[in-house]
């Protein structure tokens, strides 16, 4: 990503409803995964960390990072060690390590996300989980995407296709962030077409705006238990290898 994106978001993971609201999302579909206690959790590319806390409630916690600034941004507001390391390589951890490895917004920065996927499937321990979001639809693509450096967005066919390829079983894979997905996905057409689209999305709207849209947004983690949505702007699927096919 450009490095303001980075100072953005460290100014703004605490309190913008977009990333409050994913945590929320993010913890009710982790909680389903009776993770066992003192679980090893591993999140790969935690950007400025603001999942960090999030993720210490399930258990303990290491994070890898590929940029610098940002490596060094996350262990200033966490006080917690984040790693350099990136995928599919270098990945400063050994195999087998982990119950849990969450990829957060970060395969589709990568160009072999494929391999990616493979390589921190790697990492888990037998009968471990890979948490995984992703932006979906590539008709959505804005000059967001562009900012933060986006390689693609996803649908859920080929989030399932990519994961077969890399040995891997689908858990759960669904869409979220459904709610707003109307007026997310007005904003991003009409952006295209006036040619007045924001580079990035991170920026702190007024404080009752901003109090609803995370309401609506976090109100999805009701629906956690159950399953996830058919439609959205984002994906989260829960990945294990296949049993007898080690990745």
């Amino acid at each position: 990503m450009k490095p303001e994106l980075y100072r953005d978001m460290a100014r703004l993971q605490a309190d913008h409803w977009w990333f409050v609201a994913r945590r929320r999302i993010l913890a009710a579909l982790i909680a389903q995964l009776s993770l066992p206690p003192q679980a090893r959790i591993l999140e790969i590319g935690c950007g400025t960390g603001g999942n960090l806390a999030m993720l210490s409630s399930f258990g303990r916690v290491s994070a890898m990072e590929y940029d610098e600034q940002a490596c060094e941004m996350a262990s200033a507001l966490t006080g917690m060690p984040v790693v350099s390391g990136g995928l599919p390589e270098p990945v400063p951890f050994d195999n087998n390590q982990f119950d849990l490895v969450c990829l957060l917004d970060v395969l589709e920065h990568i160009v072999d996300d494929g391999g990616a996927l493979g390589r921190a499937a790697q990492l888990l321990k037998p009968g471990g989980a890979l948490l995984v979001t992703v932006p979906a639809y590539g008709w959505l693509w804005s000059a967001h995407d562009d900012a933060h450096h986006h390689r693609r967005r996803y649908t859920a066919t080929m989030l399932r296709q990519l994961a077969a390829a890399c040995g891997l079983q689908v858990g759960r894979l669904g869409y979220f962030n459904t709610l707003l997905f109307p007026l997310i996905a007005l904003a991003r057409i009409w952006g295209r077409f006036t040619g007045r689209a924001a580079d990035s999305d991170a920026v702190l709207p007024s404080p009752w705006v901003n109090a609803l849209l995370q309401r609506i947004f976090a109100s999805e983690r009701h629906l956690a238990g159950y399953g996830l949505f058919p439609f959205g702007t984002s994906l989260a699927a829960v990945l294990s290898p296949t049993q007898g096919n080690p990745v």
